[in-house]
């Protein structure tokens, strides 16, 4: 496997991004690298496109289905198209895609695109899932943050009162959140249109983890609505053994019955 960093410059942001790209150097079968699957692999709050790389096994992964992985930089964005100008979201699904295909010739056609991410980056996994469905063949959100949830049960601690000072100076203020594309709730109603447009959904969180409860209520939501998810609940906190671990058994669901 080949790990390439790349530091870039998007329009859309205007801020210099670091890039890291898992790309396959040797190939089974009939694959090839323009043929091969493709992860946006999207990072959580407090961390940047190094974690995963960091602090699991993805290039083991990566190498045992030919993968090509894409872990992007968004800051503490949430995964937004940001109040001050700094568009996170069309980052992701207009100009990153463009610089891929033109830089690397990737086929991201929508049967070879899958996106996971952790606490934000399972939020914003749900995002891109939700709100550009056709990208995406399968999404999966480890311990998703679901903002919507988590506003209306705001926690109490300084340190969670910090964090929502900080979403609100993200979308010029919480109280433009709901209703917006950046709610979840808003995600839902609209996929109630066309359900069948829609990834393949995955939840996965740990019984011990602090946002079990929110992501069992969007869970139970979409269900209401008819809005169909594969939901796992299984033993572990918010921490990377979990999420490690919930990664390979998804990625060996999706793809070893391809090989």
């Amino acid at each position: 496997m080949a790990l390439l960093r790349i530091d870039h410059l998007p329009k859309s942001v205007g801020v210099n991004l670091p890039l890291l790209i898992i790309l396959p150097d040797q190939f089974s079968g009939r694959k090839t690298l323009r043929t091969c699957p493709i992860l946006f692999l999207l990072h959580g709050l407090s961390d940047d496109a190094s974690a995963w790389q960091r602090y699991t096994n993805i290039e083991i992964l990566a190498r045992k289905h030919n993968l090509c992985v894409v872990m992007p930089s968004v800051g503490r964005s949430f995964y937004a198209d940001m109040a001050n100008g700094q568009a996170y979201f069309s980052y992701l699904t207009e100009e990153l895609p463009e610089y891929l295909r033109r830089v690397f010739r990737l086929d991201l056609s929508r049967r070879n695109m899958l996106v996971a991410g952790l606490s934000m980056g399972g939020y914003g996994a749900f995002k891109l899932a939700f709100l550009r469905p056709e990208m995406f063949r399968a999404a999966l959100s480890f311990s998703g943050a679901f903002l919507n949830l988590l506003i209306k049960n705001p926690p109490q601690t300084e340190k969670g009162k910090r964090t929502l000072q900080e979403f609100d100076l993200a979308f010029g203020g919480l109280e433009k959140l709901p209703g917006s594309q950046n709610d979840p709730d808003v995600w839902l109603r609209q996929a109630t249109q066309k359900p069948e447009a829609l990834p393949e959904l995955f939840m996965s969180i740990g019984l011990e983890d602090s946002l079990l409860e929110s992501n069992r209520q969007f869970y139970q939501q979409a269900t209401r609505l008819g809005i169909p998810i594969d939901y796992n609940e299984s033993p572990g906190g918010h921490e990377w053994f979990f999420w490690g671990e919930q990664l390979q058994n998804w990625l060996d669901y999706l793809l070893l019955k391809e090989e």
